[in-house]
């Protein structure tokens, strides 16, 4: 008889089902439970996968949900709540439901509906509308509007699927990075050991295989396809990666900090001060890329002033320029 061959599934089909399994309990669902009868799971048991291998891939993939903010709840044994042998998982409702008071205008509702329109039917894949299926066979109801959890129009980058892929089979990537004032991108091989999401942006860490060193690297400035080689590494490398990356990404940050002059009420003024601390002179905010800063800086147009690095301000200004010269504007 032949061997199984290894079940293959998007990542991101998986993190769907897992959402919608834990949206839709209330009692919450064991880690066995999940690994046999959850879509992107199930399969994978099925093809042989070891339970060691499944148990590594639900924690990582909880890690991820985390990081977007989907609060996955662990309910422990309630006389030992330490002890997680039988432990169950759920996403609590309660963090999704409006308070009473909350009511709309017939114009917020029509916006709602526009945006619900998005999140449709359509949007969901054969696996995901499988993943239903299975939920439903444990006996747990599931509305059909919980099948917004996939969007047509992703937030991610395009290289993220494939990093994903390699990090869980602990596989060499390669892939052409465009660093900022290069004329053409070059081509990196790195063993991917974590995707970490920092202020709405994605960056994948690894050992650069030409350097020989831990490399951060920013997702939208992957220019290509991201190739998965058949050379693999060490799983255990991968151990406290996503800690280890997002550390040295704030590290970064905090030694980089911006002063700001922001107009109260505008949008710049809404969205700098979640990350600021108040200075003499407006704000400081601190930042990790200045290119990418610099972006986001030039978008809010006069609302906002750089007083500090001149580094950054001179970016900022370029980007003005160059806006007004394309629109006809004075130089």
């Amino acid at each position: 008889m032949s061997a199984k061959r290894p079940f293959k599934n998007p990542p991101e089909e998986r993190l769907v089902n897992l959402v919608v399994a834990l949206t839709s309990t209330e009692q919450g669902l064991t880690k066995d439970t999940i690994l046999t009868s959850v879509s992107g799971y199930r399969e994978q048991t099925e093809s042989g996968a070891s339970k060691d291998a499944l148990e590594k891939m639900f924690e990582r993939d909880k890690e991820s949900l985390r990081g977007l903010g989907v609060p996955i709840e662990t309910i422990g044994d309630w006389a030992d709540p330490d002890d997680l042998r039988e432990a169950r998982y759920r996403v609590p409702t309660s963090e999704y439901v409006l308070p009473d008071d909350i009511e709309f205008t017939p114009a917020e509702i029509a916006l709602l509906n526009l945006a619900g329109d998005v999140w449709s039917q359509g949007s969901m894949s054969d696996q995901a509308r499988s993943g239903l299926r299975k939920i439903r066979a444990l006996g747990i109801p599931v509305d059909e509007p919980i099948i917004g959890y996939s969007p047509r129009i992703s937030l991610r980058e395009p290289a993220f699927p494939a990093l994903q892929q390699a990090i869980e089979q602990s596989r060499v990537v390669s892939f052409p990075y465009l660093k900022p004032g290069e004329q053409a991108p070059r081509l990196r091989r790195v063993q991917p050991l974590a995707l970490v999401e920092y202020e709405g942006r994605w960056h994948v860490f690894g050992i650069d295989q030409d350097a020989a060193a831990d490399r951060t690297f920013l997702l939208s400035r992957i220019v290509g396809e991201v190739a998965i080689t058949r050379e693999g590494f060490d799983p255990a490398l991968r151990d406290g990666a996503g800690d280890k990356a997002r550390a040295g990404i704030e590290a970064v940050a905090e030694r980089q900090r911006a002063l700001l002059e922001v107009s109260p009420g505008t949008e710049a003024a809404l969205r700098l001060s979640r990350r600021a601390v108040p200075a003499e002179q407006g704000i400081q905010v601190p930042y990790v890329d200045v290119h990418i800063f610099a972006d986001e800086l030039a978008s809010y147009g006069p609302e906002v002033r750089v007083v500090d690095p001149a580094s950054l301000r001179e970016a900022v200004i370029a980007r003005l320029t160059a806006t007004a010269a394309v629109h006809g504007g004075a130089a």
